[in-house]
């Protein structure tokens, strides 16, 4: 299963889904995908060299989903294979195991420190040009969790 990110004024990002490895979270995104939350937010978060992270309802990474689900990683007892390299799709969620609900991310650049405390869901295959592209924009620093001065917009995501 295929999933294509459009971001307005950067182009595609392809990733191949393993529901596998992680059903419950690609189960997740995939319905996320397809009632159409995502389309028109933004990309919230860039760190470069790290993630770029989007999928918060009001593009404020501290805004919570109205649902959480169960998170598939080690430390929370769920073996995933899935790892934190460059262009992973991955779960954002709070403190907690279990509080994934809408936001993910993609990682900039290996991350393996993130192996077993994430839910890794995905890997891309085409576009690394976007993500890089992404990565670099100008953001408002880490006391603000680095927030794009000028957040680009997620057009749509479709499952293909």
């Amino acid at each position: 299963m295929k999933c294509r990110i459009t971001t307005v004024g950067f182009g595609d990002m392809i990733f191949e889904l393993y529901p596998e490895h992680a059903p419950i979270t690609v189960k997740n995104f995939v319905d996320t995908v397809n009632s159409g939350f995502y389309n028109g937010l933004a990309w919230c978060r860039i760190v470069e060299g790290y993630v770029i992270q989007g999928g918060s309802p009001d593009n404020d990474i501290m805004t919570d989903s109205d649902w959480h689900i169960k998170g598939e990683f080690a430390e929370n007892g769920i073996e995933n294979p899935v790892p934190h390299i460059r262009g992973a799709l991955s779960m954002a969620r709070d403190d907690a195991p279990d509080t994934a609900g809408t936001q993910f991310f993609v990682v900039h650049q290996d991350a393996r420190q993130l192996d077993g405390r994430y839910a890794a869901f995905g890997q891309m295959t085409e576009g690394f040009e976007v993500l890089d592209a992404i990565a670099v924009l100008p953001t408002s620093g880490k006391e603000t969790w680095n927030k794009p001065l000028n957040m680009p917009v997620i057009r749509e995501i479709t499952i293909e």
